[in-house]
């Protein structure tokens, strides 16, 4: 009998948008817009820029309020309009290379990202936002694994600073 690999635990998290999911599409596929909204609390976009097609890229920079500067990776692999994004997601340096996440050497070298964006009623959108690891070792999915809450607290803090962006283009 052949043992089949350990599958990791998915991260899934759904959040309701005070907007429709063409504005939250353009959110998300905007480098500009990227810059208001993008990253946990207290971080700032320093750097946005983005090739938006499949094999295009993302790479942007935020400093987190400890004044550390990360750099990340995004290579597309489907982008469909306005309902579906899906990318490679890593760390970098300032020249766009693969890097170990700086504060988690065991991190994933690559996790792979899909958005899906929905109509929900009275004009919002439902986001779902689903991560996974890629080619990930055994330590690395239990990394991976062992975060998830410290992941729902980012993304979270991400979605707050989505909402107040979005309240202010009302």
């Amino acid at each position: 009998m052949v043992a089949a690999e350990a599958k990791n635990k998915d991260f899934v998290t759904t959040r309701i948008f005070d907007a429709p999911p063409a504005t939250l599409w353009k959110c998300f596929t905007e480098p500009e817009r990227m810059k208001e909204w993008f990253g946990p609390k207290g971080s700032v976009v320093v750097s946005s820029k983005m090739d938006l097609r499949v094999g295009g890229s993302y790479h942007g920079a935020m400093r987190d309020g400890e004044g550390r500067v990360m750099w990340a990776k995004f290579v597309y692999r489907e982008v469909t309009p306005p309902r579906r994004l899906v990318w490679e997601h890593s760390f970098s340096d300032e020249a766009g290379e693969l890097t170990r996440h700086p504060l988690s050497p065991t991190w994933p070298l690559k996790l792979l990202t899909t958005v899906t964006f929905e109509d929900a009623p009275g004009g919002k959108c439902k986001l779902t936002l689903t991560w996974s690891p890629l080619d990930a070792t055994a330590e690395e999915r239990a990394t991976f694994d062992a975060a998830h809450d410290g992941i729902n607290m980012g993304w979270g803090g991400t979605f707050e600073r989505l909402d107040d962006y979005l309240a202010g283009l009302k």
